[in-house]
C-alpha cells in the first residue's frame, strides 16, 4: 500500500473505538474485525485521526516521545497498513501524490 504523508486518516463511520485505560480495541462492525492497539498505538491512533496530514502527525510524535525519526516513520507506516488493510481506517489523499 502507497500513500502519501500528505494524506489524512480517518476513521469510517462503521468503525468503534473502544478505550481500556491507554490500550484500545477498535471494531469494523462491517466486516466484524477488530484490532487491539497498546498505549502506544492508541496514541499514534488518536494523533493520526486529529490532525490535518501524516506528515503533521508525524511531526507531534516526532515531538512527543524520544525515538529515532526513521524507526518512527516506519512504524508509523506499518500501523496505518495494518489498520487500512483491516478496514479500520480511511486513507484520505491530499492534495500531493
Amino acid at each position: 500500500m502507497t500513500f502519501s504523508f500528505d494524506a489524512r486518516v480517518k476513521l469510517p463511520d462503521d468503525v468503534l473505538v473502544s478505550g481500556l485505560q491507554a490500550e484500545s480495541v477498535l471494531l469494523n462492525l462491517d466486516s466484524e474485525r477488530y484490532y487491539g492497539l497498546n498505549d502506544v498505538g492508541t496514541r499514534m491512533l488518536t494523533v493520526l485521526t486529529s490532525s490535518s496530514s501524516i506528515e503533521a502527525a508525524y511531526t507531534t510524535l516526532l515531538d512527543e516521545y524520544e525515538v529515532d525519526a526513521e524507526v518512527l516513520r516506519s512504524d508509523l507506516i506499518s500501523t496505518i497498513e495494518r489498520l487500512a488493510e483491516n478496514g479500520l481506517v480511511e486513507i484520505i489523499n491530499g492534495s500531493k501524490t
